[in-house]
């Protein structure tokens, strides 16, 4: 679970400040804006490939008829260290709604103590957490040649409330606590030890719910995917992390994963899996993006010795130790139940 912070208030990248944190109460509110369809769009991490496929199957879905929102929750910047691609990613993600995640607080009004912000639990190695800081601080060191767009990362959000098809969804870089909280990562949701401990996680989450009103909470953050389905006084609720957009989420692929949420009843094309609540359909959708561009952009910045190059190039080309059925659960039924069966895209 959540490594206790008291233990760790000096340590940067550890270190959860206060202000990046608030009650779920605050998603019990009117709606930033109402849309249809809506994808959330968590840890791009500065990939300018997949955000361009991104727009690409907005448009794909405009064609068929179906208008789409596009809400980035976080992490859009991280290794677009260069220039061109800082300013590319900013300039479109900005178009659009947005909060900022740990990384944009980071770059816009830094905490200082914070380091990168992530809030990284026990399990993440001190050698992850420096490289971290470091990607961070190499990071600003190109933010600040864009004040601007600084700017504009400062007042971002921490979270918003919006309405798809008369349904509250509360939009969370990390969970309902905090803007860098864990509460939503696979490894809460998923790798839990104990019938015990499974009873206390849903009686937790059902208080959330009950206070903050909402019908789903997207989030990200954690950069592994899942989704967390339970009853709660009577209607069906649903936690749903992206992962990454910018990343691949699972072994031995090599695309990103964004989420879909819409009034329309129908299984979007190319879903990998998802959930119906009420009229309310849930889907996690593949964002296949150009791997070898991406590889070579990345590279450029990132070569062998370097920071990210040592955190996640084996990751970018081989994908994490994660498969889709473990991404899919349903808290009410069994440890392993499944939500929807994969496809076979």
């Amino acid at each position: 679970m959540t490594r206790p912070r008291s233990e760790v208030q000096a340590k940067p990248g550890r270190n959860c400040p206060l202000s990046y944190r608030y009650s779920p109460r605050v998603f019990n509110s009117a709606p930033r804006f109402e849309s249809e369809t809506l994808y959330v769009v968590g840890g791009l991490y500065g990939n300018v490939e997949a955000l361009q496929t991104v727009l690409a199957m907005r448009q794909a879905e405009l064609r068929r008829g179906c208008s789409v929102t596009l809400m980035f929750n976080g992490d859009f910047n991280w290794f677009d260290v260069d220039a061109d691609s800082f300013a590319s990613i900013n300039q479109v993600v900005l178009e659009h709604a947005a909060i900022c995640g740990n990384v944009e607080m980071e770059l816009g009004a830094p905490s200082g103590a914070a380091g990168c912000g992530c809030a990284y639990p026990d399990e993440v190695s001190d050698a992850v957490v420096r490289r971290s800081n470091r990607i961070m601080q190499r990071l600003y060191s190109q933010a600040v040649n864009f004040p601007d767009i600084l700017q504009r990362l400062a007042v971002l959000p921490m979270y918003a409330t919006v309405a798809v098809g008369g349904h509250l969804i509360g939009i969370v870089h990390g969970d309902a606590h905090s803007l860098a909280g864990w509460d939503f990562a696979a490894e809460n949701l998923v790798h839990r030890i104990g019938q015990a401990q499974a009873v206390s996680l849903r009686d937790k989450l059902a208080a959330t719910f009950q206070q903050a009103r909402v019908s789903a909470f997207c989030s990200s953050h954690t950069c592994l995917p899942v989704a967390f389905a339970l009853d709660v006084d009577g209607r069906k609720r649903l936690i749903i992390n992206n992962g990454a957009a910018g990343l691949p989420n699972f072994r031995d692929t090599t695309f990103g994963l964004l989420t879909r949420i819409s009034a329309r009843p129908d299984v979007p094309p190319g879903s990998l899996y998802g959930i119906d609540l009420g009229g309310l359909r849930c889907d996690a959708l593949p964002i296949r993006f150009d791997h070898l561009a991406w590889q070579r952009r990345f590279l450029r910045n990132w070569p062998a010795g370097t920071d990210a190059h040592a955190s996640y190039f084996a990751r970018i080309m081989h994908g994490p130790d994660f498969e889709l059925t473990q991404a899919m659960r349903d808290g009410d039924v069994q440890e392993k139940a499944l939500l929807l069966q994969p496809s076979c895209d």
